[in-house]
């Protein structure tokens, strides 16, 4: 199975990042079979974009595209393919074969020469980019190439973005950065302006159940439905596929438009969505941020169990710990509640393409009575307004609104139409 088989949907950038990989390993055979960098030789740069070579390698690539679309999922296929020791290049095979040590290890995030970032905090600091930045600086250690995967570049601080900067602009010798983020706005335009721009769109529904099926198993009716509630999100169907909790929230999410009735009814729903959101934070809580703590008492020199004493000096140790969990709390009450006003949104969508006649599959199939009730009893204008108050709700979260008031003010307005 090749590197590029579980990027679904995406022909056109697989078909760039195989033939930069190309590039890239034509490079490294040529320098291996030259002299290569002695010792006080001055390394050869690596390969640059000129103004035709679409298809020619380059140190920093820039991934965009919706949520769900496979930026990540692309970028580490990208960091396989550039590690790839299959002995059939040789023979003339294409680098990324997906079975060799190199793209095997790279795939599973345990090759010494790729690193992967994401972070389930609200924001990437100055601290930790300036670790990947001296991180950068290193040679290869398996005489490649030094990949650095940077998942949510868009969640990096003004301050992080100015220090990763220097780093794009001038790369070390055979490092190359590859950067996810939803949209190029959501990046700094000095680093985006030195990045090779891939766009990836939102897969078809039918790939996306192919896959589900192809990779991991699932029955052909379950991948299909999970795939058309998500409308091509590749993660949320796997998760919805899998996952008896995540479908039952959806169900009690798709339950909300037809209680909103009433002034108690919204604010009822409103703390019922906060809730839930807050007991998927209180569950991350309790399978990571207890290992967390028991590790970090054992590496500070604690007594084992939760009532040993810390030694002198290790307080401060303990309370960063402690900030860094309750910010991952709180990213985590954030994405959950995102995740259910996704799937009001697509709610809506069904209804207001039953009042305009659509000819397009509904996305809540197992609702359906549910929606064509709403959309007898509504216009399209009133459509339109609920779906604006969704939007609205999950842009004042990003404006750190208090969630239950943003999200009453929302349930008010859903009633109102």
């Amino acid at each position: 199975m090749a590197v590029w088989d579980d990027v679904v949907g995406q022909d056109r950038v697989t078909a760039q990042l195989a033939a930069a990989a190309r590039d890239a390993d034509a490079f490294i055979t040529a320098q291996h079979a030259g002299a290569g960098t002695g010792p006080g030789e001055r390394p050869a740069p690596q390969p640059s974009a000129d103004r035709s070579g679409a298809s020619q390698m380059t140190h920093a690539w820039l991934f965009t595209g919706p949520p769900g679309s496979g930026r990540s999922t692309a970028a580490r296929a990208f960091a396989a393919a550039l590690q790839c020791v299959s002995p059939d290049r040789a023979l003339g095979g294409a680098p990324g074969c997906g079975f060799c040590d190199g793209c095997h290890t790279s795939l599973v995030g345990t090759h010494a020469d790729v690193e992967i970032v994401r972070t389930d905090l609200l924001s990437i600091g100055v601290k930790e980019t300036r670790d990947l930045v001296r991180r950068s600086s290193l040679s290869p250690a398996g005489g490649r190439w030094q990949v650095i995967v940077l998942e949510d570049a868009d969640r990096l601080t003004e301050g992080a973005g100015n220090v990763l900067l220097k780093a794009v602009e001038e790369p070390a010798p055979r490092t190359v950065w590859l950067l996810c983020a939803p949209s190029v706005e959501d990046v700094l335009p000095t680093i985006r302006s030195r990045c090779r721009h891939l766009s990836l769109r939102t897969p078809p529904v039918g790939a996306v159940a192919d896959v589900l099926v192809r990779r991991d198993g699932i029955e052909p009716e379950a991948a299909d439905r999970a795939a058309r509630a998500t409308q091509g999100h590749i993660g949320r169907a796997r998760r919805l596929a899998t996952d008896e909790r995540a479908r039952a929230r959806r169900a009690a999410v798709l339950k909300l438009p037809l209680r909103v009735d009433d002034i108690g009814g919204c604010l009822k729903a409103a703390q019922e969505l906060i809730d839930a959101a807050g007991e998927d934070a209180k569950q991350v809580a309790e399978d990571v941020d207890t290992k967390e703590t028991e590790e970090l008492r054992a590496a500070l020199g604690a007594a084992a169990g939760t009532g040993g004493r810390l030694p002198r000096g290790t307080a401060g140790a303990m309370k960063e710990l402690q900030d860094k969990q309750k910010r991952r709390s709180t990213r985590t009450q954030r994405d959950s509640l995102d995740l259910a006003l996704v799937d009001l949104t697509g709610f809506y969508r069904d209804v207001l393409a039953l009042q305009m006649g659509a000819s397009v599959p509904l996305a809540n199939d197992e609702v359906r009575d549910s929606i064509h009730r709403i959309a007898t009893v509504s216009t399209p204008e009133r459509t339109l307004r609920r779906i604006e108050a969704v939007i609205a709700c999950r842009e004042a979260l990003d404006r750190n609104v208090a969630p239950l008031l943003a999200v009453e003010a929302m349930t008010a307005a859903l009633r109102a139409g």
